[in-house]
């Protein structure tokens, strides 16, 4: 895999602690990884960042009780922030859900979803416009805008991302909306759905958390203005966080023997709390292994501990353990490492055992992924939180040479004229403290 393939994938924007320097990707040679690259397929365009946002406007977004303010007005203060601060390269699309319906009807009602805004360059004071004229009126189907608002954003070799922001669970199942975000998965659109809930109501957390959970994405409880305006540009931004192809799936094991081998690139797996899981990656003498690892937290957890990302040889012994990035981000832990394999690194435990000199060989190097959360009550464990890992094998960077003090005689020699030089100063210090004392 070369640079121009890499490139695209390294684009995402995360912190430089978790990135470690990802570099140009060198050919790994050796044992063929069994998510090798294709040589001859073409470099991948780039597809801009598209973000979805489904914003409820049911009868119950009039409620004031946020800040003293009603829900739809603080949701459409913070759009309209967001808005202004958007990159100029992010497409963005609208649509609502119980907006236009006044009548008692359900069944017409539960038909009440509109895209106000096509998916496509961002026109700002449009945008804005159409969010500040919606007032609160009809019924809530969730389920149908996720089905819908998932065909405004197409089809594409990229991940797209929903933001829908509501007030109450749907109240037109069916769809069940919970069920839509897994048939949305099933189909591997690549579609990510992030939820954020603006009522303290147990039964709107469980249904927004399993619909996050079901897509790989995050759920928030926005309590106030600010944390609405916050959490949304944050979710926004991470539309523009993509890569140009998607992470291949890769499935971890309990232990190394069995691990999925891993060339140069980045892997899409899941890992239920304080679970430990495996891969392995070719390394070969000169070269240095770099590696990094990102945990969604889509769900309620402690926050005790971390993630923990490290590299072991094939016989158990730890080489390297990961630095935890400190981002400072709360939906997501990440973590790094970087070693590199030594001119002596003979392989495996195996060929190291040879009487018979041979030539350096790869080396395989385990890397386990580690988290130490503990689920929050009433917190589901499946599936799975979102894991991502990047993997990239280079030439190993020159290690600094340090000051040569030396070998034998020479550093003998060194270190007798520093002690004679050491003692004399401190004689001469001697007698004139003893001299000065005197003459007082």
């Amino acid at each position: 895999m070369d640079l121009a393939t890499l490139r695209p994938v390294i684009n995402k924007r995360w912190p430089s602690a978790v990135l470690l320097g990802l570099l140009a990707a060198t050919t790994l040679a050796g044992p063929v990884p069994a998510f090798a690259a294709d040589d001859d397929r073409a470099e991948p365009v780039a597809e801009p960042p598209r973000v979805q946002l489904v914003l409820d406007v049911s009868g119950s977004m009039r409620a004031a009780d946020i800040d003293g303010r009603s829900r739809i007005s603080v949701a459409q203060q913070a759009f309209g922030e967001v808005v202004d601060a958007l990159p100029d390269e992010t497409q963005l699309g609208i649509r609502v859900l119980g907006a236009t319906y006044q009548g008692k009807d359900k069944t017409e009602g539960c038909r009440d979803t509109q895209q106000i805004v096509p998916v496509g360059p961002v026109n700002r004071s449009a945008a804005k416009a159409a969010v500040a004229t919606l007032r609160p009126t009809g019924f809530t189907p969730v389920g149908l805008a996720l089905r819908e608002a998932a065909k405004d954003l197409g089809t594409g070799s990229t991940a797209r991302r929903i933001v829908l922001i509501t007030d109450g669970e749907d109240t037109c199942a069916p769809p069940d909306p919970c069920q839509v975000a897994r048939e949305l998965a099933a189909q591997g659109t690549t579609l990510v759905v992030d939820t954020l809930g603006l009522a303290p109501d147990e039964k709107v957390r469980k249904q927004l958390l399993c619909i996050a959970a079901a897509t790989g994405g995050t759920y928030t409880a926005a309590n106030s203005a600010s944390d609405l305006t916050d959490r949304l540009k944050q979710l926004v931004d991470r539309a523009r966080d993509t890569y140009a192809t998607t992470p291949s799936k890769v499935e971890g094991t309990q232990a190394c023997p069995d691990a999925p081998l891993l060339a140069p690139g980045v892997y899409a797996d899941r890992e239920t709390f304080s679970e430990h899981r495996w891969y392995r990656v070719p390394v070969r003498p000169g070269e240095e292994l770099r590696a990094s690892v990102s945990v969604a937290l889509d769900r309620p957890v402690n926050l005790d501990h971390g993630v923990l990302l490290r590299a072991t040889a094939a016989d158990g012994r730890e080489l390297v353990r990961g630095v935890d990035a400190g981002s400072g981000r709360i939906d997501v832990v990440s973590a790094g490492l970087r070693w590199s394999a030594g001119a002596d690194d003979e392989g495996d435990e195996g060929d190291m055992a040879s009487a018979t000199p041979t030539p350096p060989t790869v080396t395989t190097v385990c890397l386990v992924v580690s988290n130490m959360f503990a689920p929050q009550s009433g917190t589901a464990k499946n599936p799975g939180m979102p894991v991502e890992l990047t993997v990239d094998v280079v030439a190993a960077s020159p290690t600094p040479d340090g000051p040569d003090l030396g070998r034998g005689w020479v550093l003998l020699l060194l270190l007798t004229v520093a002690g004679l030089l050491t003692g004399l100063i401190a004689g001469w210090l001697t007698r004139w403290w003893v001299a000065t004392w005197r003459d007082n």
